[in-house]
This record gives C-alpha cells, sequence and structure tokens, in this order.
C-alpha cells in the first residue's frame, strides 16, 4: 500500500476510535472521553496500528484509559472494520503518549524564565538610571562648589 493511503487510513482510524470515545461506545470504565487520540501509524503490510493516545490528565489516569482501550480492543477493531471495507484490517495496540502534556509544560516553563529575564532586566534598567541620575546630581553639586 502506498504511504499516502497508509496515512490517510491512519487519519480515518483516528477518528473513527476518537468518535467511538467521545460517544462512549467504549464501556470500559477506564476510558475517559478526555482521552485523545493522536495519531494512528499503520504498518506497510496492515498487520499492525500503533495507536497513540494523550491527555491532559495525570499519567496515571492517561495509562490506566491506555489499558482500558487495550482491553477494549477486539471490540474496537471489529466495530471499525464493519464500516470501513479494507481488505485486511490492522491490529491495534495502545500506547500513551505524553508528549502534547510535555510540550505543554515546556512552554509554561519557557513563559516563566521570560518573566525573570525581563524583571531582572527591568532591574537592571532602573538601577543605572537611579545611578546616572545621582552622577548628574554630584556633578552639578561640583560645578557649584
Amino acid at each position: 500500500m502506498g504511504q499516502y493511503r497508509l496515512l490517510k487510513l491512519g487519519e480515518q482510524l483516528r477518528k473513527e476510535i476518537s468518535s467511538m470515545i467521545m460517544k462512549r461506545e467504549v464501556k470500559d470504565p477506564r476510558v475517559s472521553e478526555f482521552l485523545d487520540i493522536n495519531r494512528v501509524e499503520v504498518s506497510k503490510d496492515l498487520a499492525h496500528a500503533k495507536v497513540y493516545v494523550s491527555s491532559f490528565m495525570d499519567e496515571a489516569s492517561v495509562k490506566r484509559g491506555v489499558e482500558g482501550l487495550q482491553n477494549a480492543a477486539g471490540f474496537i477493531q471489529s466495530s471499525i472494520a464493519a464500516k470501513l471495507r479494507i481488505y485486511k484490517f490492522p491490529k491495534f495496540t495502545f500506547i500513551a503518549d505524553f508528549s502534547m502534556k510535555e510540550g505543554y509544560d515546556m512552554v509554561q516553563r519557557l513563559n516563566e524564565l521570560e518573566k525573570e529575564s525581563a524583571a531582572i532586566e527591568a532591574g537592571r534598567n532602573s538601577g543605572e538610571q537611579s545611578g546616572s541620575a545621582s552622577g548628574e546630581r554630584d556633578a552639578e553639586a561640583t560645578k557649584e562648589s
């Protein structure tokens, strides 16, 4: 199967799995509607598909959700296989993906560092201005003497 068709199939599978989660069709209590399917990588022979799952919930909740999805993989596969018409349907492997949360945390840290840097720079600038003002007063005082 061509690379473009694999990407297209992966995107279709991502949409279908996300839809099933949002509609609460997966009855496992560990699967929360706050889980998000980032991407689906389908192997070239269509035998396997890696499904990357993420969320802004804590890591333990995401791992529990992935376990629930893995237990319900057969149901998810059969439900989607009935909708899609492909010769061979891939076996799903669900993987916890924390890259979105890590990226968000990194942006927060960068914003904090930027604020700290701006505060330090503002402190330096105010110190230089007060220093130059006192230097001007000292120069005026020596002229008057």
